[in-house]
C-alpha cells in the first residue's frame, strides 16, 4: 500500500520565497471531492498527473495515495470534467535540514492563503522548523485542497 504521512502548517512571512530550490504554477481540479476517496487532476509546469487518495487515519496524519503521470493535453480535458473550483497556485520548494517543505501560494477565491507541507517517513517523525512556519492546520478539513475548490478560503 502506498501511505502518504503529511503534516500542513500555515506560514507566516514570505522568507521561504529566498530559500526555494524550485517554484512552478499548478492548476488542479477535483473528478471527485468525497473525503472517503478524492480523484484529483493536476497540471504541474508541463506535466500532468492523476492522483486518487483515501480518507485519513484517525490522527488525520496517514493516507493512502496513488498518483500516475499523464499527458498534458489529456489533463486539460480531464480538467474541463472537474467539479466547479479549480485550485491555482503556485508550489516552492525549500530544503530545511533532511526535509523538503512544499510551501503553497493560493490565488483566485484562495488569494491569502499560504500553506506549507511536509512528508514524513513516520507520524512521530523529528523534523527541522523554519522561523516562517506557523501554526500547524494537518487535522483541520478546511486546509485540504478538495475542500478548498469547493468553499474558498475567502469566504471563511
Amino acid at each position: 500500500m502506498m501511505l502518504e504521512i503529511e503534516r500542513k502548517f500555515l506560514v507566516t512571512s514570505e522568507a521561504y520565497k529566498k530559500e526555494a530550490f524550485t517554484q512552478n504554477r499548478i492548476a488542479q481540479g477535483y473528478l471527485s471531492s468525497i473525503p472517503e476517496r478524492t480523484v484529483r487532476v493536476r497540471i504541474k509546469g508541463e506535466k500532468g498527473f492523476l492522483t486518487i487518495k483515501g480518507a485519513s487515519n484517525k490522527s488525520g496524519l496517514s493516507r493512502f495515495e496513488w498518483e500516475k503521470e499523464i499527458p498534458v493535453d489529456e489533463a486539460k480535458e480531464l480538467l474541463k470534467l472537474c467539479e466547479k473550483g479549480v485550485i491555482d497556485k503556485t508550489r516552492f520548494e525549500v530544503k530545511i535540514g533532511k526535509h523538503v517543505f512544499e510551501v503553497d501560494e493560493f490565488y483566485g477565491e484562495n488569494e491569502g492563503l499560504i500553506m506549507a507541507e511536509i512528508e514524513l517517513n513516520s507520524e512521530s517523525e523529528i523534523f527541522e522548523k523554519p522561523s516562517w512556519l506557523g501554526k500547524e492546520v494537518t487535522n483541520d478539513n478546511r486546509y485540504y485542497n478538495s475542500y478548498l475548490s469547493q468553499n474558498s478560503f475567502k469566504k471563511w
